[in-house]
């Protein structure tokens, strides 16, 4: 089965080539959905002036090359082109991708090696809801393309290196290895990072231990770097915890922090300046990527190594670059980081290409992330001004997808499992539903509800299917009747599923995984009119009508399931 629009696509631009020549056969017919009949194609409008031709005689060309379309053609108002599809080819399609394990969804020839950057929390401190859009997002698009049949390699480049580990390692010797561990795994990096930093400002004894043990981590001190261990493994633990709680596919063996690429720093200096690419500027080596000005109209440079020698973000950036290109063999990089390092990223892609580690075969993207804002409209934070910590607010909405369903005598095991699963799809499909690089304004009054575009409306949808199926007695796998369309409803559902496939690789191809959960919420609307114009299992439905609406109904169940899971939102069986 294939997208109707892709299908009307091909079918117009052979009309184009046969009635005005070969060389309109790629002309775009702007194809959209209309209100006046299944789709509209524009294409005359576009070509009338090019022809010398009015738009309407375009029109009546393309139409009478198309003579053996399945369904019906009007030509209306200067030149529009009204298509109406046949109710047995959307039937036909239909039951094809209800028997298609993979629902019309194509995989992508050759496969391609993406490596997604996403997550990466900082180590020093503790995971907040920063990294909340950073991990939904990243993690949805690496499903995505792993549905598609890439390879996909996580590269969660947690901030594990730097100054702060000096005093972190002096505090966690001061209160002693057990306590710093327990407290680190409990989540209390803010609190651990505050009070190492209290005694770094205020004791000079303490300072001078914390510079000295920076100098001994640096330098690969076996006993510093055990220390180190102990301090990031009791990070790492908690970090999973959030994960685990999230439902994201992150792994210990994704983790590629800073600390990996420490020993490529050196060489990653030397390689640019002995190239030419980098150069000394008032005393530290900078790359000036053609393009990029400051406010004094100067290049602005990206500077590689700092005037004291030490190292910066865009050292690490691209080592990492080099490193994903070369080792990991990437065809396609995706840093889902937020919006305001968009320059850093433009000029760190600038000089990989300058110095040839990023070749023009390799696509290199930055998947801008909006900011998280709170009902006063300014960035996400506590009443006393702190981060919001992630546990914090992810268990919060547990909580209130527990108050959800308090009343509906489910045992306490089945309760805690279905606010667990309504609670993270409140929180996940919020942040999904809308553009990544926007702001949003994070309402978990607003996110639990189950009306609206909202993760628990979506469950609700699936959950209304699967009781219709209890009620008829049999499982989704089981419905295999042909699909008849016969009413309004009915045909618009049909006609809609059938965009899956189509959309799903475009999702992929343009990371916006929004466009997936607005095809999702019209699914689920389209699907709550049927419900209530076509009944499936009520008294008085005949047996025939029965089964082959069991049939749109499995068809719509797995879309709905389908496409969730490639967003990472759970799906519980009962709401």
């Amino acid at each position: 089965m294939t997208d109707p629009q892709i299908v009307l696509t091909e079918r117009v631009q052979q009309a184009l080539a046969r009635a005005f020549g070969p060389e309109h056969a790629d002309a775009d017919p702007l194809i959209r959905p209309s209100q006046f009949a299944d789709f509209q194609a524009n294409v005359a409008m576009s070509l009338a002036k090019r022809l010398r031709r009015s738009p309407r005689e375009v029109a009546e060309a393309i139409r009478a090359e198309l003579s053996d379309f399945p369904g019906t053609i009007e030509v209306s108002g200067p030149g529009f082109l009204n298509i109406t599809l046949a109710d047995s080819f959307i039937e036909s399609e239909a039951r094809g991708m209800l028997a298609d394990p993979r629902l019309g969804v194509g995989t992508i020839t050759p496969s391609q090696t993406v490596v997604i950057d996403y997550s990466a929390p900082n180590a020093a401190k503790e995971m907040h809801v920063g990294h909340l859009r950073t991990t939904i997002v990243g993690d949805s698009l690496a499903r995505l393309h792993e549905h598609l049949g890439n390879t996909v390699i996580r590269q969660n480049h947690l901030g594990d290196w730097g100054t702060p580990f000096g005093m972190l390692i002096e505090h966690l010797l001061d209160i002693g290895e057990q306590a710093a561990v327990a407290q680190l795994e409990a989540g209390q990096g803010t609190e651990f990072y505050q009070a190492a930093r209290s005694k770094f400002d205020s004791d000079e004894d303490f300072k001078t231990r914390a510079r000295t043990r920076v100098s001994t981590l640096q330098s690969g001190d076996p006993d510093t770097l055990r220390l180190w261990h102990v301090f990031m493994d009791a990070t790492v633990r908690f970090f999973n915890k959030v994960y685990d709680l999230l439902g994201v596919t992150l792994t210990d063996t994704d983790i590629a922090g800073e600390s990996m690429y420490n020993p490529m720093l050196q060489k990653t200096c030397d390689d640019l300046e002995a190239s030419g690419t980098a150069e000394m500027s008032e005393g530290a080596l900078c790359v000036f990527p053609p393009g990029f000005t400051g406010s004094d109209d100067k290049p602005l440079p990206l500077i590689i190594r700092k005037s004291d020698g030490g190292y910066g973000y865009a050292t690490t950036d691209l080592a990492a670059i080099r490193y994903r290109v070369h080792d990991l063999k990437a065809d396609r990089i995706l840093y889902v980081v937020g919006n305001e390092q968009a320059l850093h990223f433009q000029m760190v892609f600038a000089a990989a290409r300058l110095a040839g580690w990023l070749p023009d075969t390799v696509d290199a993207e930055h998947v801008r992330i909006g900011m998280m804002l709170g009902k006063d409209g300014r960035r996400f934070k506590t009443r006393s001004g702190e981060s919001v910590k992630l546990m914090d607010l992810l268990q919060e909405a547990v909580d209130r997808a527990a108050r959800l369903i308090e009343d509906r005598g489910y045992d306490e095991a089945l309760k805690r499992e279905i606010a667990h699963a309504v609670g993270m799809a409140a929180v996940k499909y919020a942040d999904l539903s809308v553009s990544h690089d926007s702001e949003y304004v994070f309402d978990l009054d607003r996110m639990v509800a189950t009306t609206g575009n909202t993760g628990p409306y979506m469950q609700y949808a699936t959950a209304r299917i699967r009781s219709i199926f209890r009620k008829a007695g049999i499982e989704p796998g089981e419905a295999n009747a042909p699909i008849v369309l016969a009413a309004p409803a009915e045909r618009a559902l049909g006609l809609h599923l059938l965009g899956f496939g189509e959309l799903v690789t475009q999702v992929t191809a343009a990371s916006e995984p929004h466009r997936l959960c607005a095809f999702l919420f019209q699914t689920a609307s389209l699907l709550s009119t049927f419900y209530e114009e076509c009944p499936v299992v009520k008294e008085g439905v005949d047996p025939e009508t029965r089964d082959q609406r069991l049939a749109l109904c499995a068809l719509t169940l797995r879309v709905l399931e389908t496409g969730l899971d490639l967003l990472g939102v759970p799906v519980p069986e009962r709401m």
